[in-house]
């Protein structure tokens, strides 16, 4: 028996190694224009490997084409991509649409004489006169000064650290509203709750945005370093206007506050804005007025 199956085996694989021979004759001189030897072996490797290379270029041509659009499941991402980008398209519109509407309807008014006339006693002017004696120096005054910084002019008490942290920094508010929360750091509220009914957020300081990115807690939200080791955070905005990198000035704007509809009435909505100092927060009402 045993001898059986080694034969039977021996068999098989010559049967597999027995080479076949095709060739392709001249009809009219019957000479052999071309041939080929090959085994039931050479010819499943050759099926196999003939397959395999179908199925790779198969495979670059649906990675690399737009057929893998057809494909079930592929497309899902790339659609819930462009439907975000379109929802945030629209929204920009309407926030632009919104302010167009505002500002046809406020030069309606001005050719219609609704608006009234801002009278020349509002404004915030003032002229000083060089001979005025009300602001000249007194010879008492002039003796006190000379005094004083003759006896500060060797005195070391005073050091670099007593120096005001906000000396030759103006803050700009960032928007116009309601304070409805305020600084308290008990409470983990590191900042002020603006409540605003939807404008421009504009910078506090000049400086360099180094972060923006979208929290599921506060929304949009976008950091900006500033001189003298200030960072100033607005936290739940409707859209930035700036990307990590940019500079920007005192007062320009940096992303907008939207307005949602309720009922014919304004939705109100707000801002989470804090100030901090070498890694401390610190209370923003104590350098800008709201």
């Amino acid at each position: 028996m045993a001898k059986k199956k080694v034969k039977n085996r021996h068999s098989f694989w010559k049967r597999l190694n027995f080479k076949y021979r095709l060739s392709i004759l001249n009809e009219n001189t019957l000479d052999e224009t071309w041939k080929l030897r090959v085994s039931m072996f050479n010819g499943i490797v050759m099926f196999f490997g003939f397959f395999l290379l179908l199925m790779i270029i198969t495979s670059i041509i649906i990675i690399t084409t737009p057929i893998r659009n057809y494909l079930p499941g592929y497309l899902d991402s790339e659609i819930r991509e462009q439907a975000i980008s379109a929802a945030i398209q629209v929204d920009s519109l309407e926030t632009k649409q919104r302010y167009q509407e505002v500002y046809i309807q406020n030069i309606l008014d001005i050719f219609e004489g609704k608006v009234d006339s801002i009278p020349m006693s509002g404004v915030d002017t003032i002229r000083i006169a060089a001979n005025d004696r009300s602001l000249q120096n007194t010879e008492r005054e002039l003796r006190f000064r000379e005094r004083f910084e003759e006896e500060e002019k060797y005195n070391l008490a005073t050091s670099p650290s007593d120096i005001s942290m906000t000396e030759g920094v103006t803050f700009f508010r960032p928007v116009r509203g309601v304070i409805s929360d305020r600084f308290n750091i008990p409470m983990k509220h590191y900042g002020v709750t603006i409540v605003i009914s939807g404008e421009t957020v504009v910078a506090t300081l000049e400086g360099s945005v180094v972060y923006t990115g979208y929290d599921a807690e506060n929304g949009y939200v976008i950091q900006i370093q500033h001189k003298n080791g200030f960072i100033s955070l607005y936290k739940g905005v409707t859209m930035l206007l700036k990307k990590t990198g940019d500079s920007v000035r005192t007062g320009e704007a940096i992303a907008l506050m939207g307005v949602e509809k309720e009922k014919n009435n304004d939705k109100r909505t707000s801002l989470q804005f804090e100030l901090w100092y070498r890694g401390n927060p610190v209370n923003p009402e104590l350098y800008i007025t709201f």
